[in-house]
């Protein structure tokens, strides 16, 4: 198990990037949260096996339709113990 932050610029807010991602957070059964920041991107703490956290990373890169992605940084962190996964609304 391995945990990561994971924060996606460009077009993010507005275009079901939470959604989405909670949508294939769940289908790789990664558990943590995702939120809008004030700055105008999304933040996700994701924490899970190493190959299905990669395959959520890759995914962040394109994200829902309506999104445009500028850049991806992620950052490992330390586990915390998430039970699932869910949208936290600012």
């Amino acid at each position: 198990m391995k945990a990561i932050n994971i924060r996606v610029k460009g077009r993010v807010q507005g275009v079901y990037f939470r959604a989405n991602t909670c949508g294939k957070a769940k289908e790789l059964s990664i558990n943590g949260t995702v939120k809008n920041l004030n700055d105008g991107t999304v933040e996700i703490l994701a924490e899970g096996e190493e190959e299905q956290l990669n395959k959520l990373v890759k995914w962040c890169h394109q994200g829902p339709l309506l999104a445009h992605v500028t850049s991806v940084d992620v950052t490992e962190i330390t586990l915390t113990g998430f039970k699932n996964f869910e949208t936290i609304r600012s």
